[in-house]
């Protein structure tokens, strides 16, 4: 199991790096061929297209194929979107059209390949771990993803417009080697439509109340991230009066408050409990962002609470993806996880543009107070719903008895 463990967290950093790399290039790639926003833009809403209008399918394959193929099948699309921009970037042959399918095929395989590792991990990983196994997965994609890889993309570009998309392709057939010795069990093919397999686990995400409440809260959750993180590099230059430098150190706080509670996530879920950490993290979600409203500009008080903000968001994010491994039947999971992301982050668009509607009239601060009162009204269903009564419920439901839960 131990190596399966070790074998799973070289897969996300591999894989990670991988998209990475690519993720962080495309929009460098687009302006080099157009500098039309509304052309660049579109490729980040082809990026963001498959997380809708893929996950439900997803989830179904990942519940009839055996998880460890799925995965390796996430990388290998990884791998043709990389090589064919490789190629074409290597030649000079890039275009927008060829930019909008590599973004598009790129997030489906990340769909794929985060959908078929979370279900992976009860596999691999004791009920009792599954705080600390997610906080460690999580880690490694935001740091990989949004810190460690983006400045080596800038300098790669600079060198030829195929580098980075090279390495990427490097790392993505790495992460499917990898996935390919990962043993795991083989589920029983289902005979039905896939749109039947589909309703099912929808069903049961809905009709689940603590699954539902936990999905409804991550909704409203990311209409207020999407709306402050759309809008940050305003508040850093014009609010705070930093520049391009500034506001790197400002995303590093983020990171920093990321990292640093990955460390104590594990342990606050074995002595609160999954309920009073959920709690704890969303009442603190809602009230950091109105702290920042009402404090004086300071760069270093802002850093601060941008830090404490980002682990609170850890919190929860461990709590809410181990509770829906804790309470999904196995044969489930693959669709409910896929689903949970399909629903919750359908509001990120109308979010990012709630966001600018309301800079625009109030002023930047605005941004703050809206996302406080969003998260403020997930705090209250968070009290209601998620209460250490409604988790002892679910388990003697689920036939679970572990320690960790209030």
């Amino acid at each position: 199991m131990r190596d399966r463990w070790v074998r799973l967290q070289a897969v996300a950093v591999s894989g990670s790096a991988g998209e990475g790399l690519l993720l962080a290039a495309l929009p460098l790639l687009a302006v080099s061929v157009t500098t039309d926003p509304r052309e660049v833009s579109w490729v980040n809403v082809a990026g963001q297209a498959p997380w809708l209008l893929f996950s439900l399918f997803a989830g179904v394959l990942i519940d009839r194929v055996r998880r460890t193929t799925v995965l390796a099948w996430a990388y290998g699309i990884q791998v043709c979107a990389a090589l064919a921009l490789a190629v074409t970037g290597t030649l000079h042959a890039l275009s927008l059209p060829l930019l909008l399918i590599v973004a598009f095929t790129v997030t489906s395989s990340q769909v794929l390949g985060d959908g078929a590792s979370g279900a992976l991990v009860p596999e691999i990983v004791p009920p009792e771990r599954f705080a600390a196994a997610n906080a460690r997965l999580q880690v490694i994609d935001r740091g990989v993803v949004q810190f460690i890889v983006p400045p080596l993309t800038g300098g790669l570009i600079a060198l030829s417009a195929g580098a980075p998309a090279w390495l990427a392709c490097v790392m993505a057939a790495t992460a499917l080697s990898l996935a390919r010795g990962i043993r795991s069990s083989a589920l029983v093919a289902s005979g039905r439509h896939p749109l039947r397999d589909i309703a099912e686990g929808l069903r049961y995400l809905v009709a689940t109340r603590l699954l539902r409440a936990i999905t409804i809260t991550v909704g409203l959750g990311s209409f207020a991230a999407s709306g402050i993180s759309a809008l940050l590099v305003l508040y850093v230059t014009q609010l705070l009066g930093l520049g391009s430098v500034g506001y790197g150190v400002m995303l590093a706080c983020l990171a920093a408050g990321w990292v640093i509670s990955s460390f104590f996530v594990n342990r606050l879920v074995r002595w609160a409990g999954y309920s009073w950490a959920m709690r704890i993290a969303q009442t603190l979600a809602a009230v950091f962002p109105m702290l920042l409203v009402i404090v004086p500009p300071w760069p270093w008080l802002a850093g601060g609470l941008l830090a404490l903000t980002a682990a609170t968001v850890l919190v929860w994010n461990v709590c809410s993806q181990s509770s829906r491994q804790r309470f999904t039947p196995p044969r489930l999971l693959g669709r409910v996880l896929t689903s949970h992301r399909a629903l919750a982050w359908g509001l990120t668009p109308l979010g990012a543009l709630t966001g600018g509607f309301v800079a625009a009239r109030f002023g930047l601060r605005a941004v703050w107070l809206e996302a406080g009162i969003v998260h403020a009204i997930g705090a209250a269903i968070v009290w209601i719903a998620l209460s250490p009564r409604a988790f002892a419920a679910a388990e003697r439901e689920a036939g679970i008895r572990d320690p960790a839960s209030a």
